[in-house]
């Protein structure tokens, strides 16, 4: 793959300019490890995305975690759990993504369980209308069969994603290696941003 240099307010740009080309309802997907800041990334196309006149729904799969009886069945720290049971995938499909296919109701329910006090949230659902574009962040969200219409993945080296992972998260290094290998997210997101460095990103296309 080759890297091409961009500024933060070039790749924020760039993808709201991605997603608001696509007529219809659009779900994106901002896919990294935590130390990648998806999340980050995600909240910051909401703007330029509202500018271009899009309507613009923010949900994070962190708000559709599984309840800890069954996310945690296997301990704590289990990277293997981490990366097959963890994510209610399943809801994050019902709830959020089938609503927008084609056809759809548009009615998304934006949060479903906080796994802080592991209960749920009891959130309204919110009408997302119709040419609306809703921003998913989230790790290990590609290669489940989710529908997106654009994805973005944030990939950090693996000696980044070491020293960005605080101590008593890097049990789940071992999940990361596993994701890379196993669900190619280099290959399968639209957009690869490699940012080891905050200040350096550069966008990965791949060779001709």
């Amino acid at each position: 793959m080759r890297a091409r240099a961009i500024s933060r307010d070039g790749l924020v740009e760039e993808l709201a300019e991605l997603a608001a080309g696509r007529p219809g309802w659009v779900r994106m997907a901002v896919d990294g490890a935590p130390a990648a800041r998806p999340g980050t990334l995600a909240d910051e196309l909401v703007a330029p995305l509202r500018l271009r006149g899009r309507p613009v729904l923010r949900v994070s799969a962190d708000d559709f975690l599984r309840p800890a009886s069954l996310r945690l069945e296997h301990g704590r720290t289990d990277p293997d759990a981490f990366y097959e049971d963890w994510l209610d995938a399943k809801a994050l499909r019902r709830e959020v993504l089938e609503p927008l296919d084609e056809g759809g109701s548009g009615r998304v329910l934006p949060r479903l369980w906080d796994s802080r006090v592991d209960r749920a949230y009891r959130a309204r659902y919110e009408e997302l209308p119709p040419g609306g574009v809703l921003i998913v962040d989230g790790t290990l969200l590609l290669g489940r069969g989710l529908a997106f219409e654009v994805s973005v993945h944030v990939w950090l080296s693996a000696g980044a994603l070491e020293r960005g992972t605080p101590e008593d998260e890097r049990w789940r290094l071992p999940a990361y290696e596993r994701y890379e290998r196993e669900a190619r997210p280099q290959q399968e997101a639209d957009v690869v941003v490699r940012a080891d460095h905050p200040r350096r990103l550069a966008v990965m296309t791949r060779d001709a």
